[in-house]
This record gives structure tokens, C-alpha cells and sequence, in this order.
């Protein structure tokens, strides 16, 4: 009974480092004893088995997680200051870096204001200029995107507000107070090389740089880094797909598929659901996922509306005028149960657009660009697909009926 309940532990600290992998004390109380107690478990089977880091001290939990290519490519997971709250656009995220610049010269405590102010002077460099970034705060959607980074700061443990409201900043009343936690802030960034190490010009090859691990030499090295990177996508990734891997890494997972998931799923109570096409984890408790399908309301309603068409064409490409068309007819068909405006002119593209972003973070979709657009769907969108009912008759009916016909 104390090896289960020990077991069952680590599978909770396992799962609350994988939905928030920078835990913090105040916030997450709960996971972060959990994780503190079985740390040297934690850091065996993930040193063993993803090749990630686990730093632990008296304010934090953080686990570092290596991105593939510096996750430069994938622009499913934006940040947002909250579910269901807009994604951070190219000028939030400079942002962000700009206020954690600021952070890192800035005293124990700070105001919201003077965080501006040193935003102000570090968006002021020549080569943001240069590049098109313009920052003021004299407009209120600029004011706005500052008080998203610091909501974000807030929601990682950066920041920890002591008095004030952001929504008095915004209306230019009053200002906001905060600790900073310095011990957090300088957990953020992860990586295997220090940014002060790199000298690349180019922004993406940077991005390779900071996050670019040791090439392996002997075969059992390589076979530890393939099944690090193997493991990593699938406790990452909604969807592993066969044909988007390398020919060794399509090679070693269908040699070593059985053993990778069960080991995946004795920690981390994740279930394989394995394909012809590739490898899906998933979570019977539906928690470790930031992206749900289906989900009610208009959007949700119209996600699962899309698939269930694209489900009926998988591998085939659709076009996306094609798509836009099917999106008015079915908000034509339900307009008295979605929101309001569904039906106006242009709405077909943003209901469209939402409905394709969810499909496009479950890896349910691949985009074709070209001069007429158009929507791959992946296999694992079958799941969606509806098909008719067959009715089959029993014994009894079957006698009823041909008693029927005889009379």
C-alpha cells in the first residue's frame, strides 16, 4: 500500500510538472510538496527518459523542457495572460523580453509604472526601430498589451502583486505594486547554451544555438538521444505522426514503440492509442491538455462541425473558400442557438480562422499554401467523422416481418 501511494504521488508531481512546468511556491502549494518529496525519482526517470532537467529550490519547481528547433516552427501554443484570453502578437512577446530585461536590473519591489518607463527607454534602441517595433504607451492598446505581459508575469510567479489593480493602470487612475521574484525570473529562460554565448546574426539560427544539444558518437548514445527526442514529442505533442519523423526516428519508434509508451504510461498514467500512422498519449482525466475538443458554445460547436466535414476527407486537400462556404451554411442552420453576428458578412473567416487554430494545436489539420489555399486533414481527425446509422434487425423482428410479408 506505501508503494502505490508513493507511486501515485510521483504520477501527480509527473503530471503537475508536465501542465505547468514552472511551479511555484504560494501558488502551487500542493504539487510543489509533491515534487519536492520525490525529486530524486522525478530527476532519475526524466534524466533517463526525456534528457530534461528538473532545478528545484525553496521558491520554485522548474522543469526544463528542450523544444525541437528552438520551437521556432510551431506557432500552435502562443502565450496568453489567461484561457480563453487573446494570443500574444508579435509586439507582446517583444514586450515580454523588454519588461524581463527591465526585471533583471530592477529592485526587490517595482510599480507598474516604472516598468513602463524602462520598457519606454529599452524599446527605444535603434534596432527595434529599425525592425518596425514601436512602442509609446500613448495609445490604450499599447497600455493593454503591457498589462497582458504583466499578467503573464504574474501568472508564472515573476511577479507578485502587493497592491493596485492593472485595470486602474489601464484607465490611467492609479498604480500597481510588486515583489519580484528574482529566484523565479531567472528560471525563465531555458536552453543548453547562455544567449551571451551566441554571436549567430541570424534570429532562427540563434534560436538553434540556444536550445542545440551535443551530436552524439557511439551507437548507444545516439539510441538514448532518439528515444529522448521520441519521448519528449510524445508527452508534447497530441499527435505523433510516422510520416513527419526522420528515417531513424521512424525506425526506432516502431522498434521501440511498445516499451517507450509503457514507460510513459506507468509514470505519467497517460494511455498509447497507436495507429498505422503514428502515436497518440492520451489522458483519460482530460487535464493534460490546454487545447479541448470538443468544447461547447459557438466556437466549440463550429470546431467540431469542421472536423466532422474534414474527417470525410482525410488527405484530401480542401480549399479554404470551400471550407468558408460549409462554416456559413452551418451558421445559417444554428444561428438561433450561436451568438449573435454569426450570420453577418465576413463573420465566416473569424469563425473559420478559430475553428482551424484549435484543429491546428490537436494536429488534427496541416495548412497548404498556394494561390487558392487550402486544409489537410490528418488521420487522427477519423475520430471525428460521423457516419450512418446501420439498424440491425434481431431474430424476433426477423420472424415479425416475415410473418408480416406471408400474410
Amino acid at each position: 500500500m506505501i508503494d502505490d501511494e508513493a507511486r501515485a504521488q510521483r504520477r501527480a508531481a509527473l503530471r503537475g510538472l508536465l501542465v505547468k512546468p514552472l511551479l511555484v511556491a504560494g501558488v502551487d502549494d500542493e504539487t510543489l510538496r509533491l515534487v519536492r518529496r520525490h525529486v530524486a525519482e522525478l530527476r532519475e526517470w526524466l534524466a533517463a527518459e526525456t534528457g530534461w532537467r528538473l532545478a528545484v529550490d525553496a521558491e520554485s519547481a522548474r522543469l526544463f523542457k528542450a523544444v525541437p528547433d528552438g520551437g521556432g516552427g510551431d506557432g500552435t501554443r502562443p502565450a496568453r495572460d489567461g484561457r480563453g484570453r487573446p494570443a500574444f502578437g508579435r509586439r507582446r512577446y517583444v514586450l515580454l523580453c523588454l519588461a524581463l530585461s527591465v526585471l533583471e536590473r530592477a529592485d526587490a519591489q517595482i510599480t507598474l509604472g516604472r516598468l513602463a518607463e524602462g520598457v519606454l527607454v529599452a524599446a527605444g534602441e535603434p534596432e527595434l526601430a529599425d525592425a518596425g517595433v514601436v512602442f509609446t504607451l500613448s495609445r490604450r492598446d499599447e497600455r493593454s498589451d503591457l498589462v497582458a505581459v504583466v499578467r503573464l508575469l504574474l501568472g508564472l510567479g515573476v511577479l507578485e502583486r502587493v497592491a493596485g489593480d492593472e485595470d486602474a493602470y489601464l484607465s490611467d487612475t492609479r498604480d500597481v505594486l510588486y515583489d519580484v521574484r528574482r529566484r523565479v525570473l531567472a528560471a525563465l529562460l531555458t536552453g543548453v547554451r547562455g544567449p551571451s554565448t551566441i554571436d549567430a546574426p541570424d534570429h532562427d539560427q540563434r534560436l538553434r544555438e540556444l536550445t542545440d544539444e551535443p551530436v552524439p558518437d557511439t551507437d548507444d548514445l545516439r539510441n538514448r538521444a532518439l528515444r529522448h527526442r521520441l519521448t519528449r514529442r510524445l508527452l508534447d505533442d497530441p499527435v505523433v505522426y510516422y510520416d513527419e519523423l526522420s528515417e531513424d526516428e521512424r525506425g526506432y519508434l516502431v522498434g521501440q514503440r511498445h516499451a517507450i509508451t509503457r514507460r510513459i504510461e506507468e509514470a505519467t498514467g497517460l494511455v498509447a492509442e497507436m495507429r498505422a500512422e503514428g502515436i497518440a498519449m492520451v489522458d483519460p482525466n482530460d487535464e493534460l491538455t490546454d487545447v479541448r475538443m470538443p468544447e461547447q458554445r459557438t466556437d466549440g460547436h463550429l470546431t467540431l462541425l469542421v472536423a466532422e466535414y474534414l474527417a470525410a476527407q482525410v488527405d484530401t486537400p480542401v480549399p479554404v473558400d470551400r471550407l468558408r462556404a460549409h462554416v456559413r451554411a452551418m451558421a445559417t442552420e444554428h444561428q438561433n442557438y450561436w451568438r449573435r453576428g454569426v450570420t453577418e458578412p465576413g463573420a465566416d473567416a473569424e469563425l473559420l480562422a478559430i475553428a482551424l487554430d484549435r484543429l491546428r494545436a490537436l494536429r488534427l489539420v496541416t495548412d497548404i499554401p498556394g494561390e487558392r489555399p487550402s486544409v489537410l486533414a490528418r488521420p487522427a481527425i477519423a475520430r471525428y467523422a460521423v457516419q450512418a446509422p446501420t439498424v440491425r434487425t434481431g431474430p424476433a423482428q426477423r420472424r415479425s416481418t416475415r410473418k408480416a410479408d406471408r400474410t
